[in-house]
């Protein structure tokens, strides 16, 4: 089997605008959550932006992908194979466009909707792909909060079997839209105050910006290249709920099974993690769930963390932005802390400040609704 190894990390989120800021503000725990209003009809909320106001998706694309590429000391991309996944892809240019319909339907010439065809799900990959001049395959997942995990698989599984020996995989979010903020609030699942995952008082999720895309390449093109190596991808599992729209399957039967698909496909035992990164977004269900997996497949004291409480639950690039962190836990060796937890409700090894220790394989889990769920292990 072919070796998949991530070269190149480009990423940007409310902690910090690159990849060093971020680890740097989470390992000191800090959090990037504030109380904004950035839209007046709707009141102050806890949220992980990144600037001072709403991002836009193409600007924090071209960021990170070009943040990669410099990364990973790429001289050309062309024969990269592109795989950018997004929950919500453009839909603040929609819902700015629906406005503008039902505010002026009747003299609204078709000229005023600008290129809206540029706005389709797919076309923020298609964007990258021209923003580097590659002209191989090009993929754009949507699993939910699952797509940034189900999008590095998609490209690890390109190299593996053959199709190409690079791609440049990652998921990107700007979820901070009224109708997102308002559909959340509707549903009850978002947080007056902050993100406490895992915590014994948590309020629910706080909705935050981010990307990470990953230069992922063949070992052996890596070792002849002289590449520096984050990591291995050692394998994945990617599983269905089938259950219900936004609740996760009460027993967790699937995502137990894509976490024992994942450690079948890594040759790995669950005795043999280190450490594992968590989907925690600090909602009652998820964290509730999550914590019945971890107790029932993995040995007592295995460390837990999820670092939401920093960066926000960006959505579908979460699981990107978790691997990020795991694979810097890995060179580094250090365990990144869980911030704002601080009264457990689970039995469960909680990180709740950095410390050093021996990493040598991580899991990164990702539990989106409608029962998508993503597991991946990486080592050193």
């Amino acid at each position: 089997m072919v070796k998949v190894v991530v070269t190149g990390i480009g990423l940007v989120s409310a902690l910090g605008g690159n990849l060093e800021d971020s680890w740097q503000n989470l390992i000191a725990g800090k959090s990037g959550i504030r109380l904004h209003q950035p839209f007046p009809e709707l009141s102050p909320l806890p949220l992980g932006l990144i600037g001072q106001k709403p991002s836009e998706l193409t600007m924090l694309t071209q960021m990170v992908v070009s943040s990669a590429l410099q990364d990973s000391g790429l001289v050309s991309a062309a024969d990269c194979a592109v795989v950018i996944g997004s929950s919500r892809s453009y839909q603040a240019s929609w819902e700015t466009l629906a406005r503008q319909m039902y505010k002026d339907a009747a003299n609204l010439p078709v000229s005023s909707f600008g290129n809206w065809l540029d706005t389709l799900p797919h076309m923020n990959a298609i964007a990258a792909a021209r923003q580097i001049g590659a002209s191989g395959i090009v993929l754009a997942p949507m699993a939910a909060c699952a797509t940034g995990i189900w999008s590095i698989a998609q490209a690890a599984l390109l190299i593996q079997t053959g199709q190409c020996q690079q791609a440049i995989a990652g998921a990107v979010e700007a979820p901070i839209t009224p109708l997102t903020l308002a559909g959340f609030q509707q549903m009850g699942a978002l947080a007056k105050t902050g993100a406490y995952p895992f915590d014994l008082h948590r309020e629910g999720l706080v909705l935050g910006e981010g990307a990470a895309v990953f230069v992922l390449e063949s070992a052996e093109l890596a070792k002849q290249r002289q590449a520096k190596v984050y990591g291995e991808i050692l394998g994945f599992g990617l599983t269905n709920d089938a259950y219900h729209s936004n609740s996760p399957e009460p027993e967790g039967k699937s995502a137990i099974a894509a976490i024992k698909q994942c450690l079948e496909r890594s040759c790995l035992s669950p005795g043999d993690i280190d450490y594992i990164h968590a989907h925690g977004t600090a909602t009652q269900l998820n964290d509730q769930m999550e914590s019945m997996v971890i107790q029932r497949l993995f040995p007592q004291g295995v460390a837990v963390s999820s670092t939401k409480g920093s960066s926000g639950h960006t959505l579908g690039a979460s699981g990107a932005l978790g691997v990020a962190f795991s694979l810097m836990a890995l060179k580094h060796q250090i365990l990144p802390p869980c911030v704002g937890f601080q009264q457990p409700e689970f039995d469960l090894n909680i990180v709740t400040a950095a410390r050093l220790s021996k990493i040598r394989q991580v899991l990164c889990c990702s539990f989106g609704f409608g029962g998508q769920n993503a597991a991946i292990a990486l080592a050193r």
